[in-house]
C-alpha cells in the first residue's frame, strides 16, 4: 500500500474535523446523512464499522441508538478526540476506537452488518488505493451487508466560489481571478484530481480526489459492488445564505431539507450537492 498524502494526514492531525458537522453546510450534511442511514440500516443491535469516521460524530450517534459501533481512523488526533464525545452520550460507549488505515482493518471477514466509508474515498488520491479501500470494506461485510460511501464532487469547488465571487471584495472571494486556482478547478472537472498540496494556492481542501456520481458508481463496481444508489446529500441547500440560522429555525430547516430530498437522486443535477453518499449492498 502507498502512504496517504502527508499534508492530508497533517490536516486531520491538526484537528480540522472538530465540529465540522455542527456548523455551516455541515449541518445539512449531518442531518441528511442521518436520515439516509436510518432509512437503510438494519435494526439494532447490528455491527457497524465506521471507517475513516474522524472523531466519531456518526459513530457515537449510532451507538446511542443501540448499534455496536467500531470507529477506525488514520489520524491519531481524531481517535483521541473521539473520547470527548463521551460526555454527550453518558450511557453509551463505542465498541472500539482504533487508529488504522482504511485499506487494512483489523477485523475478521464478514463481521459487519454495515460499513461507513465516509471519508477515505476523497482523502486517497490514487485510484488503485481507493479500490483497495473499497475491497477491504467488502471483505468485512456480511452477505447482504451495506456499504455507505461518501464522496465530494468536482463541481462543488467551482460553484462554491462562484456563489461568493467578489462578495464584500475580500481576497477569499476573489480566488477565481487567480489563473492558478482556475487551473486547479479545471483539472478537477476533467479527471477528479484536485491537486493542491499544503493548500498553497487556494483556500479549502488540500489535494483530494473528487467524484462524479458516475465515477463513484464505477469505482464501487470495480471494488465488488454492482448495485449502488447515489444520493446528493446537500442538494442545492448548501448555497443558501445564513445556513446556521436557517437550520436553527424549525420552519426554514424543514423547507431546506425538503429541497434536499427533492433533488436527492436526480442524475442531471446531483453533482450540485457537493457531497454524495452511495449506498451499496454486498451480493
Amino acid at each position: 500500500m502507498k502512504t496517504i498524502d502527508a499534508t492530508v494526514l497533517a490536516g486531520y492531525n491538526a484537528g480540522i474535523e472538530r465540529n465540522r458537522l455542527r456548523e455551516g453546510i455541515g449541518l445539512i450534511e449531518f442531518e441528511r446523512t442521518k436520515e439516509i442511514l436510518l432509512e437503510k440500516l438494519p435494526t439494532p443491535p447490528a455491527v457497524i464499522y465506521d471507517i475513516g469516521g474522524a472523531y466519531g460524530e456518526y459513530a457515537w450517534w449510532l451507538a446511542s441508538l443501540g448499534y455496536e459501533v467500531h470507529l477506525f481512523d488514520l489520524s491519531e488526533t481524531n481517535i483521541a478526540m473521539s473520547a470527548e464525545l463521551a460526555d454527550e452520550y453518558p450511557v453509551t460507549c463505542l465498541a472500539a476506537a482504533t487508529v488504522c488505515d482504511a485499506r487494512s482493518i483489523p477485523r475478521p471477514d464478514a463481521s459487519a452488518d454495515a460499513v461507513l466509508l465516509m471519508g477515505p474515498l476523497y482523502s486517497i488520491t490514487e485510484y488503485e488505493e481507493r479500490i483497495l479501500a473499497i475491497r477491504e470494506s467488502r471483505r468485512l461485510l456480511k452477505e447482504g451487508g451495506l456499504l455507505f460511501s461518501a464522496a465530494l464532487t468536482p463541481y462543488s469547488v467551482l460553484v462554491s466560489r462562484l456563489a461568493v465571487y467578489h462578495e464584500n471584495d475580500t481576497p477569499k472571494r476573489r480566488e477565481l481571478d487567480d489563473p492558478a486556482v482556475l487551473g486547479i478547478i479545471e483539472r478537477a472537472l476533467e479527471d477528479g484530481c484536485y491537486i493542491n498540496p499544503e493548500k498553497r494556492i487556494a483556500n479549502g481542501i488540500g489535494s483530494s480526489h473528487l467524484h462524479t456520481a458516475k465515477a463513484l458508481r464505477e469505482e464501487l463496481r470495480c471494488g465488488g459492488f454492482d448495485a449502488t444508489t447515489v444520493h446528493g446529500v446537500m442538494g442545492g441547500a448548501w448555497l443558501a445564505p445564513n445556513i446556521h440560522e436557517l437550520m436553527e429555525n424549525e420552519s426554514t430547516r424543514r423547507t431546506l431539507m425538503k429541497t434536499v430530498r427533492m433533488l436527492d437522486t436526480h442524475e442531471e443535477i446531483i453533482g450540485l450537492s457537493g457531497h454524495l453518499l452511495a449506498v451499496s449492498r454486498k451480493e
